[in-house]
């Protein structure tokens, strides 16, 4: 390990010396990039298993699904209220490890364990299980942002949407792993001192020592002395001084980004859920098979998001952001007429045809989610990175709050159908809201400025 360390250094030495000569590919930061990757997959890893079987294991012991879902919507309300803060107080926090490590080392073991105990807790007890189910969103959202924020640390503004993409081709991959390859664990019987042979255990323990693997990989191999722009980073700025600054500025481009993702979040939220029941209810599908409509949208994903920040890179990210949102709200119109299109034609056409745009809208999904995080990035300072993607995991977590229960009134008054237009008019209006976003293009500089003039003002 010690001489793996040393090459890595070396190789980091080797993309300083590169960015000086001027060197603009991603080429020199893919190992950087990797392995500041294996934190998103942590998440890819435990989110999916998590959404899946904790309803299962609480279903032992609550028979009121509104109870059951008030207490899965805890991981939403804890990160809408933790990762604004934890991101921010990682931008002001300087260790002998860096700013991000400290949440890093501490809280992703801790969420670890947890996560690797649930199915144990749920054979014990309601009250042990929801106490773990908490731990366990409480140090997970906490280091979310963190964990996030570490990217635009370590790779350039210019890099950041290709970056990015292929951290998030590692957290789709992580998805897929997942529901595909661990969940099947779910089904294999071991022996448990005191409760015999017992099913529904190995994903989750397996998962925890992975996610604490990827831990140890981070901690000794991404150093963020080397970190670009640490210079930036000696006067700490007052966290409430900083959103004033952000929400003061003439330039209204990094408000009109939050308000464009909340309402691209509102639309996906508002649909996703939901894709499994409509399969099974309109298009007849099996209920083995209706998981599967949403495991489109999850494979393009994680097919499309590097190509997706390589196409940003060369024609622009707000063009490229525009585009896709006008795709998806043409596919999702498009899904609106899918069923009185082809109700006539046979089970398995019209649930080929229904993957098939789900697969497309996923094309274009992964491009705005890829390069909106680099544009919004791309507008702040070293010292207000945590706070930038703070904001975003704010306005993103806000969606996934309110947008269900409306859909799901909308459905109740409409019918099915109704979702996927209020899905594309969401699209629409994040793409007018748009139009006023003018920077977080990989050449504009962060406004700098607006921190310093207001400290010597």
């Amino acid at each position: 390990m010690i001489q793996f360390a040393q090459m890595f250094q070396a190789k980091e030495s080797g993309m300083a010396t590169e960015k000086k000569m001027g060197k603009k590919g991603l080429e020199g930061y893919y190992l950087t990039t990797f392995l500041i990757g294996l934190g998103f997959f942590t998440m890819g890893l435990m989110d999916p298993l998590y959404d899946t079987y904790v309803p299962i294991f609480l279903e032992k012991y609550v028979s009121s699904k509104a109870l059951i879902g008030t207490i899965m919507t805890l991981d939403n309300i804890l990160a809408i209220l933790l990762i604004p803060v934890f991101s921010a107080i990682s931008d002001r926090t300087h260790t002998r490890i860096g700013r991000r490590m400290p949440f890093i080392v501490i809280c992703l073991p801790i969420t670890a364990v947890a996560f690797g105990l649930i199915p144990i807790a749920a054979l014990t007890g309601l009250w042990l299980l929801i106490a773990l189910v908490f731990v366990l969103n409480l140090f997970k959202q906490a280091v979310r942002g963190p964990v996030v924020a570490l990217m635009p640390d370590m790779i350039p503004g210019e890099l950041r949407s290709e970056a990015n993409g292929v951290i998030n081709t590692m957290g789709g991959i992580a998805t897929i792993v997942g529901t595909v390859g661990l969940a099947r664990l779910m089904d294999v019987s071991i022996t448990l001192p005191k409760f015999g042979p017992t099913k529904d255990i190995l994903a989750f323990p397996i998962s925890s020592v992975l996610v604490i693997v990827a831990v140890l990989l981070l901690f000794f191999f991404v150093k963020e002395k080397r970190a670009i722009n640490t210079e930036a980073s000696d006067k700490k700025e007052p966290i409430l001084h900083s959103l004033k600054v952000i929400f003061g500025e003439k330039d209204k481009s990094a408000l009109f980004i939050l308000l464009s993702l909340l309402m691209w979040f509102i639309g996906y939220q508002g649909i996703l859920p939901f894709v499994g029941l409509y399969s099974k209810d309109i298009l007849q599908t099996t209920s083995g098979t209706a998981s599967l409509a949403a495991g489109m949208v999850g494979i393009a994903y994680a097919i499309f998001a590097i190509p997706s920040g390589i196409i940003a890179h060369r024609v622009g990210r707000k063009r490229t952001i525009r585009t896709s949102l006008i795709m998806l709200v043409a596919i999702l119109t498009l899904i609106f007429f899918h069923d009185p299109l082809t109700s006539a034609l046979g089970t398995a056409f019209r649930q080929y045809t229904f993957w098939a745009l789900l697969f497309l809208f996923g094309i274009f999904w992964v491009s705005v989610v890829t390069n909106s995080f680099p544009m919004l990035w791309q507008m702040s300072t070293y010292k207000t990175v945590g706070i930038y993607t703070g904001l975003y995991y704010f306005f993103s977590q806000l969606a996934s709050i309110i947008s269900p229960p409306i859909t799901g009134a909308f459905i109740d008054l409409f019918g099915f159908r109704a979702i996927f237009l209020y899905g594309a008019l969401s699209m629409l209006i994040a793409f007018i809201l748009m139009r006023n976003v003018h920077r977080g293009e990989p050449e504009d500089d962060p406004l700098e400025g607006a921190f310093e003039g207001e400290e010597k003002a």
